[in-house]
């Protein structure tokens, strides 16, 4: 985790994380639908690991660096 750089972790946050920007990045959309229990599809479940995947590594990072 020491070896990614935070810099690619922003951002991939900012541009995969929040896209589409308009007129609700995805992100949001699949979160509620997983807090709404209506996040059943599989493409649906495969859009909420690739939107997240940065800004989970990003609040990864940040957390275990507070660690060391």
């Amino acid at each position: 985790m020491q070896k990614i750089d935070i810099k690619i972790l922003v951002m991939g946050s900012l541009t995969l994380g929040l896209a589409p920007f308009t007129p609700m990045p995805h992100l949001f959309e699949k979160l509620m639908m997983l807090f709404s229990g209506v996040l059943q599809r599989p493409m649906d479940i495969f859009d909420l690991f690739m939107h997240g995947f940065f800004p989970f590594l990003l609040l990864l990072k940040l957390i275990v660096g507070k660690n060391d």
